[in-house]
C-alpha cells in the first residue's frame, strides 16, 4: 500500500464526503425554478437543471490585481488606525500564493477549474469586479480552456477599490455602467458589492445604483460586508428601498459575524434573503461550523450560501467544510440542498435583457 501524507489522507476523505453528498437521489429533492430562468454564464445560459451535478460556489476569485493584496492590507489597516486600534493579527485579503500564481497564468488557472471540476464543484462565480483588477480576458480564456461554467460577478466592490472617475458619477450614471457591465461580459450576477468598513455615502450611492440596475437587468446580487459583518442589515435596506426582492440578495462575509444568538443572520433569513459564509475551507471553519449549525437547526437551511472567496483550490468549502458540517451532525441532503440546490437559486433568474451575441 502506497504511504500517503496526512494532508493528502484528509483531502481524499473530503472528497469521499463530497461524493457522498452528491451522488443521492437529488430527483426526489430537486428544487423548482421560475419558467425562463437561467443562469448565465460566460459562454451559454444554463437551465439551472443543468447543473445539479455537483456544487455551485457563488463568491470566488479568478482574477484580481497584482496589487490587490497590498491595497487591500493597506485599506484594513488604515480602518483600525482611524478608530485607534493596533494592527490586526488576523490575515487580511486571500493568502499569499505559494509557487506559481494562477492568476497569471491562464493554463494554470484552467487546471485549477479542472480540478476544483474533479473534486465535486460544478459552476464558479468570479467575484472580480472593475477598480479590483480584474482582467475579463484572462476570465475568460481559463473558462473557456478548462471548459468550465463561471458566472462572471459585474458591478463595483467598495470604495478602497473604486475606478478613479466612481466618485464624480451620478447614481442613474452608475446604474448604466453597470446595466453595460452585465450586457457585455455577459454577467450572471452583481457582486462582489461592498461596504469597507460603516458604509459610506458614496458606497450607499452605489448600492442604490445596483438596486436600480437589478430592476432592469433582474441579476441576483451578493455582497461584501466588511469585517465582522458591518452594515449587513443597511446594504439589504438599501437594496430593498431600490425595488430589489430580499430573494434576490445574498449579504455576505457573515461567518466573520460571529454572534451566537445570530441576530443579523436570522433577521437577513425572516426577510427572504441569504446569509453567505464566503470564506470556508479553511483556518476559520471552526468558528463558522456552529453558525450555520444554529441557522440549520433554526429552520434557515434553504438561506444558506457556502463558498471560498478563494483564488486557487476552490473545491475547499467542499473537501474541507462539507466534512466538519457533517461531523456536527449536518445530512448529506441538507448539504446538498445548501451548495447545489441554494446556489442555483440564488443565481437564476428570468432575463429583462437579451443575451448579447458573441
Amino acid at each position: 500500500m502506497t504511504n500517503i501524507t496526512r494532508r493528502e489522507a484528509l483531502q481524499l476523505a473530503g472528497m469521499a464526503a463530497a461524493v457522498a453528498t452528491f451522488s443521492g437521489n437529488a430527483a426526489a429533492q430537486a428544487p423548482t425554478f421560475p419558467k425562463g430562468a437561467v443562469i448565465r454564464t460566460l459562454f451559454k445560459d444554463y437551465a439551472p437543471e443543468e447543473l445539479a451535478g455537483g456544487a455551485t460556489l457563488f463568491h470566488e476569485h479568478l482574477s484580481l490585481g497584482p496589487d490587490f493584496n497590498d491595497r487591500f492590507r493597506a485599506a484594513s489597516a488604515a480602518v483600525l488606525a482611524a478608530q485607534g486600534l493596533p494592527p490586526s493579527t488576523r490575515p487580511a485579503g486571500p493568502p499569499p500564493a505559494q509557487g506559481p500564481d494562477p492568476m497569471r497564468d491562464v493554463d494554470l488557472m484552467a487546471e485549477e477549474l479542472r480540478s476544483a471540476r474533479r473534486d465535486g464543484v460544478a459552476c464558479i462565480v468570479d467575484a472580480g469586479l472593475e477598480g479590483a483588477g480584474v482582467d475579463i480576458a484572462f476570465v475568460r480564456a481559463a473558462a473557456e480552456k478548462a471548459d468550465f461554467p463561471v458566472v462572471k460577478g459585474a458591478g463595483f466592490y467598495t470604495q478602497p477599490f473604486y475606478p478613479r472617475q466612481t466618485e464624480s458619477m451620478s447614481e442613474e450614471q452608475m446604474v448604466r455602467a453597470f446595466i453595460k457591465q452585465a450586457d457585455e461580459y455577459p454577467a450572471g450576477a452583481y457582486g462582489e458589492i461592498g461596504s469597507w468598513d460603516e458604509i459610506s455615502a458614496l458606497e450607499r450611492r452605489v448600492f442604490r445604483a445596483v438596486g436600480k440596475a437589478h430592476v432592469a437587468t433582474n441579476l441576483p446580487i451578493f455582497t461584501h460586508t466588511g469585517i465582522p459583518g458591518k452594515s449587513a442589515l443597511e446594504q439589504l435596506d438599501i437594496l430593498e428601498d431600490a425595488g430589489v426582492d430580499p430573494k434576490r440578495v445574498c449579504i455576505g462575509h457573515l461567518g466573520n459575524l460571529n454572534d451566537p444568538n445570530l441576530y443579523v443572520h436570522k433577521t437577513i433569513c425572516r426577510r427572504g434573503g441569504f446569509v453567505g459564509f464566503d470564506r470556508q475551507g479553511g483556518f476559520g471553519d471552526d468558528q463558522v461550523v456552529p453558525l450555520v449549525m444554529k441557522l440549520i437547526e433554526a429552520g434557515f437551511a434553504d438561506r444558506i450560501l457556502i463558498s471560498g472567496d478563494a483564488f486557487r483550490a476552490y473545491a475547499r468549502p467542499v473537501t474541507a467544510f462539507l466534512p466538519k458540517l457533517k461531523a456536527a451532525g449536518a445530512s448529506d441532503e441538507v448539504l446538498r440542498k445548501i451548495v447545489t440546490d441554494n446556489s442555483r437559486r440564488f443565481l437564476a433568474f428570468v432575463p429583462k435583457r437579451p443575451r448579447k451575441a458573441a
